[in-house]
């Protein structure tokens, strides 16, 4: 399934061992959403329950959305018709292993840690898979288009539209830099073996650590 396999990617792209599968923890059923999220026909959200013993999650994910990717598998071949879509959903599933794996190792994660992490694993995920399915060739549209082309529903974020905004501005500096490593490595079919190092050193740092690093980079 295709949930589960982005889950693979992202894990393994990160080295971050966790217990659980993805595919145990989606819904369909807008009903279990809260009332203001159920009105603004949000495609994608994870609802998280902190509990005295352990972190409850449910990721809700629209069924058209999920049935429409089953006929054009971004895994397969990614392109402009189904890249929209691929991006909600790889959003869902960063933040349940985000959620997941800093609960395995007692860490909070704030709602911008959250927000900063799903973008770059969008770009991450997508430069991964491009560079794959056409081998030799640098995407270097997919951080205009996915940093400076898409923009931030007020309707879907209401209140964090301010929050969504800081997130992106972070995502974009920390991916740039990440852009930069990758066209040095000139090895077709290395994906991000450059990068990865960089990668799953970034994810473990606590949050005010991350902003630090990202300022750091973007200045070198």
């Amino acid at each position: 399934m295709l949930l589960r396999r982005l889950q693979e990617l992202l894990t393994g792209i990160y080295d971050l061992p966790i217990d659980c599968d993805v595919c145990d923890f989606v819904t369909s059923d807008r009903q279990l959403l809260p009332e203001h999220l159920r009105s603004c026909g949000t495609d994608e959200q994870l609802l998280v329950r902190p509990g005295a013993d352990e972190v409850a999650m449910t990721l809700f994910l629209d069924a058209a959305l999920l049935e429409r990717l089953e006929q054009a598998d971004p895994l397969a071949e990614l392109h402009g018709r189904n890249l929209g879509d691929f991006w909600t959903v790889l959003e869902g599933v960063s933040h349940f292993v985000c959620v997941a794996w800093n609960a395995g190792h007692d860490r909070d994660v704030s709602m911008l840690e959250l927000e900063m992490q799903a973008e770059i694993d969008k770009y991450v995920v997508s430069c991964w898979l491009l560079r794959r399915q056409s081998p030799g060739r640098f995407p270097s549209e997919l951080h205009p288009l996915l940093f400076e082309q898409t923009r931030v529903d007020p309707r879907l974020a209401g209140e964090r539209v301010g929050l969504y905004r800081a997130a992106t501005r972070y995502a974009a500096r920390f991916c740039r830099d990440v852009e930069r490593r990758l066209r040095r490595d000139d090895r077709q079919g290395a994906a991000l073996a450059v990068a990865e190092p960089v990668l799953r050193r970034f994810y473990r740092l606590p949050g005010r650590s991350k902003l630090e690093f990202i300022a750091v980079a973007a200045a070198s």
